[in-house]
């Protein structure tokens, strides 16, 4: 039986990611502020959101994603220190140990069987297109080389979000620094998307095949897909 969120699309996951993860966030900190909650506890208390969504993750489903697990143990840590060392800016280096780690184990796919662009691009297309996703990678050299080219381009993006951010959390007041940083880091994902779809394109376009296969091409794997292009798609 289809789930709601696989009727949805990826779409409807990314929205609540971001709302939970950035927006709700970013408007509690301000709000606290401006209530004239000192630097520290309204940076913890904002960055707190994303762990009480990993709590009722494992309350209501009993499990959690790694990624959320990694964000709630990475803002205890955070939280500690900066009790211990009484400066709000250890808990903006929060963000770019997250983006460190992401960029890393992005990067680090290269080395498995199958990169992360593989991954997500059966993410993005759902199960069901596992299989032919699957046929595609072993059967077709092009594809492989741009699954690795594009989790190359979204593992440096991660590790140059976390440079930036390291330099604006330790350079910037920090009342600006929220704002600021999930501008940029919203730049620069917004940025990896963009060279993403592009060369999703022109890959289609030269091959005749989706390369993160979010419109399934129906054919028999029997090889290498390289019919005519149909437009649309990546």
């Amino acid at each position: 039986m289809t789930r709601p969120d696989q009727r949805r699309g990826p779409w409807g996951p990314l929205t609540r990611a971001l709302a939970v993860n950035v927006v709700l966030p970013l408007a509690l900190f301000y709000v606290l502020r401006a209530q004239g909650a000192e630097q520290w506890l309204a940076l913890l208390l904002s960055s707190a959101v994303p762990a009480l969504r990993v709590a009722w993750a494992l309350a209501t489903r009993r499990r959690a994603d790694s990624i959320d697990l990694f964000v709630a143990a990475l803002l205890a840590v955070s939280a500690a220190t900066s009790l211990i060392s009484g400066s709000p800016r250890v808990l903006l280096l929060k963000d770019v140990g997250l983006s460190v780690a992401l960029g890393l184990w992005i990067t680090g796919s290269l080395l498995a069987q199958r990169p992360f662009a593989h991954h997500f691009g059966i993410r993005l297309a759902g199960e069901p297109a596992a299989i032919e996703r699957d046929h595609l990678w072993e059967t077709t050299p092009a594809l492989r080389r741009e699954l690795r080219t594009l989790t190359a381009i979204w593992g440096g993006g991660q590790l140059l979000d976390a440079a930036v951010s390291a330099i604006l959390a330790l350079t910037l007041p920090v009342d600006v620094v929220p704002l600021i940083g999930r501008c940029q880091s919203l730049i620069v994902l917004g940025t990896t998307v963009l060279i993403t779809l592009r060369r999703a394109r022109r890959f289609r376009a030269r091959h005749g095949v989706s390369l993160l296969g979010t419109r399934p091409s129906h054919q028999e794997p029997h090889g290498p897909a390289l019919a005519k292009p149909t437009g649309g798609g990546v």
